[in-house]
């Protein structure tokens, strides 16, 4: 069996995950709650992150909202949030313009209230779109030129405030979108999130715009330093594979993935290699729990008292060549959440190379478990 370098994880023995970090970036939707209710065992798991001394700050991709509405819900749910442990994917973007542009700068606003609300509190003028339309007064100027356009997510949004944005990009506008989540999970089923709207805008001026948002690092970042630490310090934590793992790894941020939302097992085990989470937990609990850290053996893969390998039909390891249709995934002792580290480690060493195609991964996974 061939073998890839494992990941290089130095964790204290006999101390929590939480202990080998500074402070915590959280994402809340999928991780702290679901829609308005929190996810079991989020709420306390952070408040006692906070009262051993590490700061959080919670960021979202959502941009709908301003960060005082979303400290309010977290306050809701009994978690001691202030609107500066917040950053929307709206407050990136408007920190990214303020600092390109004089203080006063007219931006174009499209999107949830969110959007103008980041802009005000960067020390820009939000000139939003139905103002624009309607050749209303903004700053006693009408139908004036932006010097850019913010674009996020907002339930309200027409085809007509996608046309002003359209018009002041045609016009030299600087274009930022918040994110580009092409969908929205909401408690009626799935919408059109903003990536879909960003797309009607670039089919209409035929660029693409700059992104601020989750995968990228700039939410990141800007947390990084509200919290007064190194990346590297930090732990980004997030329920998405291809937005909070990818754009903590984009910040030279280590992360974990909690299975409470989005992504499952089978998503990890196929995840591309700059997805892939350092950690991994069930919630976040993890966090204040011993993290055993998994490493390969000869026979697979150990993590704690859990033990993975590959067997062919006859019950004998695989060794030295790809695995065979009739292998299977043996796995045994130790608790849930070791056992997925563990054999997390071990898939993905067989197909970085080359001995495993992913699929072939996920139905070794499914067998052992099902």
């Amino acid at each position: 069996m061939s073998r890839v370098s494992q990941p290089s994880l130095k964790l204290q023995d006999d101390t929590s995950l939480l202990d080998q970090f500074a402070g915590l970036i959280c994402d809340l939707d999928g991780v702290v709650y679901e829609g308005p209710t929190a996810i079991s065992e989020a709420i306390p798991s952070l408040r006692e992150a906070r009262d051993r001394g590490r700061g959080v700050v919670y960021a979202t991709n959502n941009a709908s909202r301003a960060p005082q509405e979303v400290a309010d819900h977290l306050r809701s749910l009994g978690l001691d949030a202030m609107p500066d442990d917040v950053i929307t994917s709206s407050v990136a973007g408007a920190d990214a313009l303020a600092h390109s542009f004089e203080p006063g700068s007219r931006v174009l606003a499209v999107g949830g209230q969110g959007v103008s609300h980041a802009l005000a509190a960067a020390g820009l003028t939000p000139v939003p779109a139905r103002l624009v339309r309607a050749g209303s007064a903004v700053d006693g100027e009408s139908r004036a030129s932006v010097v850019a356009v913010l674009q996020g997510y907002g339930p309200d949004v027409t085809a007509a405030d996608l046309a002003e944005a359209a018009f002041a990009i045609h016009g030299g506008a600087r274009w930022v979108a918040t994110n580009t989540d092409r969908t929205l999970p909401t408690e009626r089923g799935t919408a059109p999130g903003n990536g879909t709207l960003v797309a009607a805008v670039s089919a209409a001026v035929r660029s693409e715009p700059e992104v601020v948002g989750k995968p990228g690092p700039a939410m990141y970042e800007l947390a990084a330093r509200r919290l007064g630490a190194e990346p590297r310090r930090l732990l980004g934590i997030g329920d998405r594979l291809e937005t909070d793992i990818a754009g903590a790894h984009a910040a030279g941020m280590p992360a974990m993935l909690v299975l409470t939302g989005v992504h499952g097992p089978e998503d990890l085990i196929v995840a591309e290699r700059t997805t892939r989470p350092e950690y991994v937990g069930a919630d976040l609990r993890t966090l204040h729990e011993i993290y055993r850290v998994p490493s390969l053996t000869d026979a697979g893969a150990v993590c704690g008292e859990a033990t993975v390998r590959v067997g062919g039909a006859d019950d004998s390891a695989v060794g030295g060549q790809p695995v065979s249709e009739s292998a299977v995934l043996q796995v045994t002792g130790g608790s849930t959440d070791e056992q997925l580290r563990a054999a997390l480690l071990l898939l993905w060493s067989l197909i970085d190379a080359g001995d495993l195609t992913p699929d072939t991964a996920v139905g070794l996974w499914r067998s052992s478990v099902g």
